[in-house]
């Protein structure tokens, strides 16, 4: 065989290769069987386990952590939306808080189907129910206002801090990380790099130190967020509650980028959008309500926008 088809052989071999990675055709997900509430005696931090803070209001707040988080990214808006009356639910997620086995035995489409079972029970509840989520929860935050809006169950309104719609996407001009191009084929080698459980980050500041979850590269798991961005970003159409995105222009771990995809692609006619621009800190601009040069002013202006859209004479 001479050279030429040589060469033609290997680069189709490998653009083959990069759209079976890139674009994830025939992909299915790994874990897909309905996950019950996790067992918080086995967190490895108290940081980790879910914050409930009751008093008997008829409004509520549902707030959804990121991916690999904990509910500890809302020990300070917790506290304050519960200082404005509101009963407050920050629940740990299957496969979060507990072990690094325990995250790698989920996937995506679990935590959103704890998040939507959950978020039905206390809709039956509370006569006002409005959604915030950061990083990967925000994502599970536009899937939920995405299936319950046009419905009874329709939250009242939504926040989403950092939410991802895209991963990589050449036409958006969005690289989150190339690496991730080639990332389905390492399955098949090893499925996690460098995983292991944090309750502190010594590097971080203005908050960020008291990080808690798992650290390191989950790729099983990240392709299955990944996956389902997609279907996420094409339903923003059907969002028509209130809305509320914010993202960092200095954001490191989800490209700005993504905060203008949600502002074009939804439809929500009560929509509204703020841009922080941070100064220098040592960490990653990215799960803001964490950070104490800004929680305060932030928290404010959420709670803000929420106390637009409470209805006390709701049925």
């Amino acid at each position: 065989m001479g050279t030429f088809y040589r060469i033609a052989i290997i680069l189709v071999i490998l653009v083959v290769l990069f759209l079976w990675n890139w674009c994830l055709p025939f992909y299915h997900e790994k874990h897909t069987e309905k996950l019950p509430a996790p067992d918080e005696s086995k967190c490895f931090s108290e940081k980790c386990k879910s914050i409930i803070l009751t008093q008997q209001s008829d409004k509520a707040i549902l707030l959804i952590h990121g991916f690999p988080s904990s509910p500890q990214i809302y020990q300070y808006a917790a506290k304050r939306f519960f200082e404005e009356g509101y009963d407050v639910y920050a629940p740990l997620m299957p496969g979060f808080g507990t072990s690094i086995e325990d995250f790698r035995q989920t996937s995506f489409c679990q935590w959103f189907d704890y998040m939507a079972s959950y978020y039905e029970r206390l809709r039956k509840q509370y006569p006002t129910m409005h959604v915030l989520g950061i990083s990967m929860g925000g994502a599970i935050t536009l899937k939920l206002a995405e299936t319950y809006c046009d419905t009874p169950q329709a939250p009242d309104a939504i926040c989403t801090i950092a939410a991802p719609v895209v991963y990589n996407s050449l036409h958006d001009r969005i690289i989150t990380n190339p690496l991730f191009a080639f990332s389905r084929s390492l399955t098949f080698f090893k499925d996690t790099f460098d995983a292991y459980v944090t309750d502190h980050n010594p590097k971080g500041d203005d908050g960020n130190e008291d990080w808690t979850g798992y650290h390191g590269l989950f790729i099983s798991q990240g392709l299955s967020l990944i996956y389902n961005l997609k279907f996420i970003r094409h339903d923003l159409k059907k969002i028509s509650c209130p809305f509320f995105a914010i993202q960092d222009k200095k954001d490191k771990t989800v490209p700005f980028g993504n905060l203008g995809i949600i502002q074009r692609e939804n439809i929500s006619p009560h929509f509204s959008t703020l841009e922080t621009d941070m100064e220098k800190h040592n960490h990653t601009y990215h799960c803001l309500l964490m950070y104490h040069s800004i929680q305060k002013q932030l928290t404010d202006t959420i709670l803000a926008f929420f106390k637009e859209y409470e209805h006390d004479d709701k049925a």
